[in-house]
């Protein structure tokens, strides 16, 4: 129970109809789950449009709504504020219903295309193993220190990260690692919340099925930094050109980390191998089991975040030799045949690149490198014939088949992304719709030595065809294939 204009504090008001000296049992943005003494927040989702529903939420036994237009229809007894905004009012309003839980422990965001469930999911393992108390809010999954919750979105809405942060608080929680993505940033889901940090990793094609151009998807990433407080920090990989970008307009303190360039965390890779990366960072040199240039930037940025946060150096440097490859990230076996499977979520043209490149630099050429690939249903259609052509360039052999494809058919899909393949490399291309099949054919492909990436999925445990949610895990499905071939 809190009072309602308790719970409004920092919420831009445009008028009040009614009391807000009254108590409010919960919030809620989905008028199916109102019941008594409960406050309704209409959203004004891609989809739906929660100001149709208020009429029912009060049949439900709301007794507050907040909307940005006021109903023709008022109700004697209920209260109507009008705000200029409501995603972002119903993020302050989450934040003082659960007393304002960022402000008790040290939470640091991390935003960018690629690299953001890596970093988080390192920063949490690495402040675990230092001894502290530690939260997780991912992609993968939601970390209340040892307890493990199960995550539906890179970014949750607000009454879930502030009820996650509450549980954290309460389990005396000192750190908190957050993926902050550019549909929970332009949907004002992070709003309300004190970052101690910022985090960008870098900036490709992504997204632009939701964000209508490259440069809207940037500045929203932008906002985030923007927002900052003078007293946080922001860290940002210098060698994106965005990252300068991300600076720009921000009050927080200003750090770097790059390869490339001149940073505050610079970072150099010696030796590049299937078993981890010799890395110089700035003037120390450390061994770490996560593999390929993009971890290497990945490493920076941790390294530099947990300086940040007051870690020493020394101890810092001995955590990330301990730390383990995230689930679904450049996760690799290799069978008793020799034959070397890498599951990895790479699902847009740029971290497809690095994974494969990574690949190219590691292995001898003595060998063949096979990759599984697809693209997403009612996504990005753009960045399609982008993979094809990556995929078909960089890999001796290559089996297009589907992802989630959702609510389009498949073999659309498929024939999108093979229109980005080139004359020459037609002949290392055969597209096979059903996953499981090509990830079979794929086994039988491989001889000894060789690797086959299956890309694209990584993490998820399920495939997404026409609403309904299918069991299937390509790391499972690869290693219970190859033993077949050991038989």
């Amino acid at each position: 129970m809190a009072e309602l204009k308790d719970i409004l504090y920092k919420v831009t008001i445009n008028a009040v109809v009614g009391s807000t000296s009254v108590d409010v049992n919960a919030i809620h943005f989905d008028s199916r789950a109102v019941s008594n003494g409960d406050v309704f927040v209409a959203i004004k989702g891609t989809t739906v449009n929660g100001h149709e529903y208020i009429e029912k939420a009060i049949s439900l036994g709301a007794i507050a709504v907040v909307c940005e237009a006021l109903p023709d229809h008022i109700q004697n007894g209920i209260t109507y504020i009008e705000v200029e905004d409501t995603s972002s009012a119903l993020a302050y309003m989450a934040s003082n219903y659960y007393e304002n839980p960022s402000g008790n422990l040290r939470l640091v965001g991390v935003t960018g295309t690629n690299g953001k469930t890596t970093v988080t999911t390192l920063l949490y393992q690495l402040f675990k193993k230092a001894g502290y108390k530690v939260g997780l809010l991912s992609t993968v999954k939601i970390m209340v220190d040892n307890t493990e919750y199960k995550a539906t979105h890179t970014t949750p809405d607000s009454l879930t990260i502030n009820k996650y942060l509450k549980l954290m608080n309460d389990a005396g929680v000192e750190f908190c690692f957050m993926e902050v993505s550019s549909h929970g940033i332009h949907q004002k889901r992070s709003e309300g919340l004190q970052f101690e940090g910022g985090v960008f990793t870098n900036l490709s094609h992504d997204h632009l099925d939701y964000h209508s151009t490259f440069a809207e998807y940037r500045d929203v990433k932008k906002s985030f930094f923007d927002q900052l407080s003078k007293q946080a920090f922001a860290l940002v990989n210098i060698d994106d050109k965005n990252g300068q970008v991300m600076l720009q307009n921000t009050q927080a303190k200003k750090y770097s980390y790059a390869l490339k360039t001149y940073a505050d965390y610079k970072a150099q890779v010696l030796e590049n191998e299937l078993s981890g990366l010799l890395l110089k960072l700035n003037d120390s040199e450390l061994w770490t089991k996560l593999i390929g240039t993009f971890n290497a930037y990945n490493v920076a940025a941790i390294y530099g975040t947990a300086e940040l946060l007051g870690l020493e150096k020394v101890e810092i440097l001995r955590l990330i030799s301990e730390l383990e490859s995230v689930r679904g990230r450049f996760q690799y076996m290799i069978s008793d045949e020799k034959i070397t499977a890498i599951v990895d979520y790479a699902h847009t043209p740029d971290a497809l690149k690095n994974v494969l490149e990574t690949i190219n630099s590691i292995r001898t050429k003595n060998e063949e490198l096979i990759t599984v690939v697809g693209c997403g249903g009612d996504r990005d259609k753009t960045k399609r014939p982008k993979i094809g052509h990556i995929a078909s360039t960089l890999s001796n052999k290559v089996i297009f088949t589907s992802d989630n494809p959702r609510s389009e058919q498949p073999d659309i899909i498929i024939e999108d992304i093979e229109k980005g393949v080139e004359p020459q490399n037609l002949k290392k291309v055969v597209s096979i719709t059903d996953r499981k099949q090509a990830i079979k054919t794929a086994c039988q492909m491989a001889n000894s030595n060789d690797i086959i990436l299956i890309a694209g999925k990584g993490h998820e445990t399920y495939q997404e065809i026409k609403g309904e949610r299918f069991d299937f895990d390509d790391y499972q499905i690869v290693q219970e294939y190859l033993k077949q071939l050991e038989k």
